[in-house]
């Protein structure tokens, strides 16, 4: 009896350390049917190059009608303002960018719904990718005017970059008390291992790349889990549809047959169904809902 009663006990204190140790998302209503979305993020949330342009007046953001906010917005009947803007980076969410003003600045208190794909541009992901590949296959004609950059990298940029997205958390918070923030990481562009024609570059590259995507798939997680906002992760969702895929959910690198507007190493527009679809099903029940 004695032993029964130790074995409960000790039953008892797992079972209470494994309720503190698993993240538990605040309560939520599912959103609602008119309700404010702001649609925050880098050229992975604007979608550039992707079916019409959703900029009214045009500015150089180059937002897709298609792009996942747009889809999800439709199918949601949610009211979408969508601020994403190709080339962003947390900073520019959080301050001004030249002529545009802070990402940030809008939410109101009455938005239900925030999504941020961001930190791609902090770390150089999108200038390694194409300095990668524009240093090992000609450039087609059309291409010619892009420069190979060089990619800025290093500790200080990994340390700014979660700095932004832990205040992107708080600033949506703060400003957004009853809005639900889910940060939507970045499709995968590179297969598990090696390379293909849609995607040259030099195996050394493509192994540092990846190295790139999954600790910034990482870090997204982590900041998600520890400011109580959710996550979607497009990384792991598209495993099997990079650009060297049969069925690719991004753009690969530029040919002559490139249609005018193709934009390289970047989302298509099965990408941002497939990322709508996914946010769909998770907005339509409250957090932890099996």
């Amino acid at each position: 009896m004695r032993d029964l009663k130790w074995h409960f006990g000790c039953l008892l204190i797992l079972l209470s350390i494994a309720a503190c140790a698993t993240p538990r998302s605040p309560h939520v209503s599912p959103i609602a049917p008119a309700s404010i979305y702001i649609a925050l993020g880098s050229s992975y949330a604007a979608g550039p190059g992707i079916t019409t342009s959703a900029d009214e007046p045009q500015n150089r953001c180059a937002r897709s009608t298609d792009n996942y906010a747009h889809i999800l917005a439709r199918k949601l009947n949610l009211r979408l303002f969508d601020v994403s803007c190709s080339g962003a980076t947390t900073e520019h969410v959080l301050g001004p960018w030249k002529e545009l003003p802070p990402q940030i600045e809008a939410l109101t208190v009455d938005t239900k719904l925030v999504t941020a794909t961001i930190g791609g541009n902090d770390v150089g992901y999108f200038a390694m990718l194409w300095s990668a590949s524009c240093t090992t296959a000609p450039l087609p004609a059309a291409s010619r005017n892009f420069q190979c950059p060089s990619p800025p990298a290093g500790a200080d940029a990994w340390r700014k970059v979660e700095v932004g997205m832990r205040q992107i958390a708080a600033e949506v918070h703060r400003r957004s008390p009853t809005a639900r923030l889910v940060f939507v990481d970045y499709l995968s562009v590179l297969p598990a291992m090696g390379t293909c024609g849609n995607a040259p570059m030099k195996l050394d590259k493509a192994r540092s790349i990846r190295a790139v995507a999954q600790r910034l798939a990482r870090l997204t997680e982590r900041v998600a889990a520890e400011t109580k906002a959710d996550v979607i992760q497009a990384s792991t969702l598209s495993a099997h549809h990079s650009a060297c895929s049969r069925d690719p959910w991004v753009t690969g690198f530029p040919t002559e047959r490139s249609a005018p507007g193709f934009v390289p190493y970047h989302p298509n527009k099965s990408g941002m169904t497939a990322i709508a679809d996914v946010l769909m099903q998770r907005l339509v029940t409250a957090p932890g809902t099996p």
